[in-house]
């Protein structure tokens, strides 16, 4: 018999900032909190003359906790929220450790996506207080290589972009990092769920042994962890959160869904928006179990389901199937979820806000196991929000209202995982194998004209595999005559 669930969390304040911490010191070493701050006064002269540019009113909290550290020469891992104020954390010290006279890449920054890229470019050249002597470059993958080589020959600075592209620049040796004085992973944890590991990885053997690194992320799983254990060497650590010094081990967050008949399809958009690696989707009752189940399945998801009604042998079966990674979401109902410990859980989904307030605590805890963190994610309408906010003051929690995400957003957020999955590909093939697929350009360059249908039918095949490596692959046969067809029917 499993232990009470009193006996496994303590919904304290006091408790859950002395998980924070433990979680901090497991993983990194803490910033000492008496290390000096920044004052726009204390900065060096390029980072301050930025910061005059700027026009911000004063230093944020994440600027003038990290630029000291920065401006030391120590590595730095920074635990943030998106807005909060990082790309002036470390675009300012740049400011004062480039030297304009050489023109090589000095500074290098790999973000998530190329929106994210764009905004840190834009910056830069906004508070630059150098502009004809200091140069940054754009690159990303989606385009042509010839604007981005043409940049790069220029001699620029500093390069933002994304990992995969970055990697073909330098494999093509259209630039190199000889000369590389700082690196920067933007959004570290973002940057993993688009599928950039294998690429940063063989990005590092680029990189010079001499070179400050510093990483800034909204959450700290163990992929970010380990990302930093690989490129960053006794590295401080920096939490910062709306209550202080901490690293935030859940990430709450809820959407309003005012429309009750659209909200499976909320659902989906979220789960391929997050692209969870592993997570367990709540519901009160066991039709939307079986509900859930079909219409994600039907969706292009390979997810498994428990309920009362399913014997204890099947649950655990299912269960084990999770954990193993032969699939990657599970919608459950509370009773069937009692006893769940799966560390690494990435995300929990809440369908509706439980019926009791003390069941969001139970749902929410099977993710962020072990000092690790993750995402609570809930649909609530708005009879229901009322009820969520009460949740949240009861057990102090802070909990972020965001908007659905739109379709467009979640179909350029797809467009770019695909393909950092096939410039994945692409940089594995062989030299043969390149002029091999050489044939078929002018073939996709046609059919994207004049029948896109058929290239888009492959892209979504690619994303299917990519969303569900372990499923299996169910072949349809067509019925060859009519009579078959009435067969069937």
């Amino acid at each position: 018999m499993s232990k009470s669930f009193k006996t496994q969390l303590d919904f304290s304040s006091r408790a859950q900032q002395v998980s924070r911490e433990s979680a901090a010191e497991r993983s990194f070493t803490a910033l000492d909190p008496n290390f000096k701050q920044a004052t726009p006064e204390s900065l060096g002269l390029g980072a301050r003359a930025a910061f005059e540019k700027s026009g911000w009113p004063g230093l944020m909290p994440v600027q003038a906790h990290s630029i000291p550290c920065m401006e030391s020469g120590q590595d730095l891992i920074v635990q943030s929220r998106t807005g909060s104020g990082k790309t002036g954390a470390f675009l300012l010290p740049l400011f004062d450790r480039l030297d304009s006279s050489i023109r090589a890449v000095q500074a290098l920054i790999l973000t998530p996506t190329r929106e994210l890229a764009g905004q840190i470019h834009d910056e830069f050249k906004r508070i630059n207080p150098m502009p004809d002597e200091l140069r940054c470059v754009l690159v990303y993958g989606g385009v042509g290589y010839k604007r981005q080589s043409v940049g790069l020959s220029k001699g620029a600075q500093v390069v933002i972009g994304t990992p995969g592209r970055i990697l073909d620049h330098l494999e093509r040796r259209t630039f190199t990092l000889a000369k590389l004085r700082s690196f920067i992973l933007d959004e570290a944890d973002e940057m993993l769920s688009m599928g950039f590991y294998p690429a940063m990885v063989d990005l590092k053997s680029y990189l010079p042994e001499v070179r400050q690194s510093c990483m800034f992320s909204a959450t700290m799983p163990p992929k970010v962890r380990l990302l930093g254990r690989e490129f960053l060497k006794d590295a401080q650590f920096l939490g910062l959160s709306a209550d202080g010094v901490g690293v935030a081990t859940i990430d709450h967050r809820y959407y309003s869904v005012l429309d009750p008949m659209e909200r499976a399809r909320a659902l989906s958009s979220l789960i391929e928006f997050e692209n969870p690696e592993s997570a367990i989707i709540f519901t009160n009752t066991r039709r939307e179990v079986s509900f859930l189940k079909d219409f994600l399945s039907n969706y292009g998801f390979n997810i498994g389901a428990i309920s009362g009604d399913f014997p204890q042998r099947v649950r655990e079966k299912v269960i084990q199937r999770l954990r193993e990674g032969h699939i990657r979401l599970l919608v459950a109902t509370d009773v069937a979820a009692r006893g769940i410990d799966i560390s690494e859980l990435s995300h929990v989904f809440q369908y509706e806000v439980p019926l009791e307030a003390q069941l969001y605590i139970h749902r929410t805890g099977r993710t962020a196991r072990a000092g690790k963190a993750g995402v609570a994610i809930t649909l609530a309408s708005w009879e229901e929000e009322s009820q969520l906010k009460a949740i949240a003051r009861q057990f102090d929690i802070h909990m972020e209202k965001r908007s659905l995400p739109d379709p467009e957003d979640v179909a350029a957020r797809t467009a770019q995982r695909v393909t950092v999955a096939l410039e994945e590909q692409l940089r594995a093939k062989t030299k043969m194998e390149r002029e091999r697929l050489a044939q078929f350009v002018p073939m996709v360059k046609s059919l994207a004209e004049e029948e896109p249908e058929l290239i888009a039918m492959l892209v979504d095949e690619l994303n299917q595999k990519r969303m569900n490596p372990n499923k299996p692959q169910q072949h349809r046969q067509r019925p060859k005559n009519r009579q078959q067809r009435s067969r069937r029917k």
